[in-house]
């Protein structure tokens, strides 16, 4: 389906008889419809129904530079726009109410300003939220000005230091992975990448890191929403910025912050022993709750 500004992104959905709601699944930056149908099984076992999207720049959503597979947008606000497409398709599938949000890292970003601006969700989760990015802090400030910086001398579409063009599933290998500890779960995502390399993406352009620098800055000024909110961390997360989740979580009023023992980035992606008892936590929270 197409955007307002005409960008065609794609949006899938796992229907469920008798659901008793449907989670709306925001994907984090390099991800992809397929990577979360292990976790739409687990919630329909609940008995929810779930729907995800592929983020413009991303999956098999329109590509927004010539290379396509460094990451791109040009205004981290753009992702609203999906985000209002994606509801345009909910409700023309007349997906079940309630609706419920499960966002992961860049999703998390995306997923905050939405319910911060109104997005008709009775409650959300989220894991790993990119509510800040890691970055070492004496290489902060060179973040922040070359980000600025190359854009303008025409240079916004290349890869910042320390990135690299091959997705990092592929290249990295299992041991010390920064997203599982389980084998067979990276395994699987290995897998889909092998099978699917139109699905991959490498590192974010100069103008993604200027405007995820922005826009982080930016939520961290808003006050959290009135939903119930649980938010999942692992315990060795190494992606995301933790302060900057801690920090929002300690105001969300009506939020929980469960902090995973041993996990990485993918607090959902661990293995059954792990993921089973969040699972129950989350489907708890949405069906615990009686907004509509």
């Amino acid at each position: 389906m197409s955007t307002s500004d005409d960008i065609r992104i794609r949006v899938s959905h796992w229907p469920l008889q008798a659901a008793r709601g449907t989670v709306l699944i925001f994907p984090g930056r390099t991800e992809y419809i397929e990577k979360y149908g292990q976790i739409a099984k687990a919630l329909g076992a609940r008995g929810l129904a779930s729907t995800a999207v592929d983020w413009r720049g991303q999956g098999l959503a329109d590509r927004l530079l010539d290379d396509p597979v460094i990451g791109h947008v040009q205004h981290f606000t753009d992702y609203q726009k999906d985000v209002a497409a994606m509801m345009r398709a909910a409700r023309a599938l007349g997906l079940p109410r309630p609706f419920y949000l499960l966002a992961h890292s860049m999703g998390g970003a995306i997923g905050l300003r939405a319910v911060i601006e109104g997005l008709p969700v009775s409650a959300v989760a989220f894991s790993g939220p990119m509510w800040g990015i890691k970055i070492a802090p004496h290489l902060k400030p060179a973040a922040w000005i070359l980000s600025h910086a190359m854009p303008r001398i025409g240079q916004g579409h290349r890869l910042p230091p320390g990135t690299k063009m091959e997705h990092h599933v592929l290249t990295d290998g299992f041991d010390d992975n920064v997203l599982t500890r389980d084998p067979a779960q990276f395994e699987i995502m290995r897998q889909q990448l092998i099978a699917h390399p139109e699905l991959t993406l490498g590192g974010p352009s100069y103008v993604w890191l200027r405007e995820a620098l922005l826009e982080t800055r930016h939520l961290a000024s808003r006050a959290a929403p009135d939903l119930p909110c649980i938010t999942l961390l692992g315990s060795n997360e190494r992606i995301v910025d933790i302060s900057a989740i801690h920090t929002r979580m300690q105001s969300w009023k009506s939020g929980h912050l469960e902090i995973v023992p041993e996990a990485e980035h993918e607090v959902l992606m661990e293995s059954a022993q792990v993921t089973t008892g969040l699972f129950d936590q989350i489907t708890d929270l949405f069906l615990g709750t009686d907004r509509v």
